[in-house]
Order: C-alpha cells, then structure tokens, then sequence
C-alpha cells in the first residue's frame, strides 16, 4: 500500500510519466507538468527519490530508476484504459436546470412537473 500512498499524490504519477522518455532538468519537467509549482515539485520530487524511483544525476536532471521505469510499464493498461474512458465523456455535458427539451416540457429538477409548457398562464 505505500506505492497506493506515493504515487496517489498529486502530481507523482504525472512526474514519473514525464520523465518515461528520459532525463529531463528541474524547469523542463516543471514545464512538461504544466508549470506546477516549484515548491509541490521540489517535495514530489523528493519522495520520488526517497523511494528510489527517481534518481538525480551529477549535471541535476532527474530520470526514472529501473524500479520507476517498472512502475511506468505497469501504468500503461490504466493509460489505455482512460484513454478508452475518456473518449466516451460527453464533451459538453448538460445543464439540467438551463436547459429545456426540444418538447419544451419542463425538468423536473428545475422544479417543473415534466409536462410540456403551453404558454397560456394559468
């Protein structure tokens, strides 16, 4: 469970993906990573090392040990399948309560009853 515990911090998984395609130094792996902050990078770094999953080299860029390249191989079949996830997300999802049928009937969780709107005030 201590793997569960590293790696299901925030950004850990994203650092070990990034680092899968070789050294990278402290400003081009923050940048991969979508500009995070360099203080969160600096401490998931270092639990990174900590476990010997990363490791640094002498000219300070960081690449994945031979524990970290397995730990990405084992990431693939999830990659694959959030892939597979992603693309059967409904890209604009729905707004319940702005949104009315092209019946014009009311939603329920809007507060109406379902029923076709007729216009007429009653």
């Amino acid at each position: 469970m201590a793997a569960l515990d590293l790696f299901g911090r925030r950004w850990s998984l994203r650092i070990l993906w990034e680092l899968r395609g070789g050294p990278l130094g402290f400003r081009p792996l923050q940048k991969q990573c979508d500009d995070m902050s360099s203080s969160v990078m600096r401490q998931r770094l270092t639990e990174l090392l900590d476990a010997h999953v990363v490791h640094q080299l002498p000219d300070s860029r960081y690449e994945l040990t031979p524990l970290g390249r397995d730990a990405c191989l084992a990431l693939g079949p999830l990659v694959q399948w959030s892939e597979r996830w992603a693309a059967t997300l409904d890209p604009q999802p729905a707004h319940r309560d702005s949104e009315r049928p092209a019946d014009g009937a009311s939603h329920p969780a809007a507060g109406g009853d379902g029923a076709p709107e007729t216009g007429n005030a009653g």
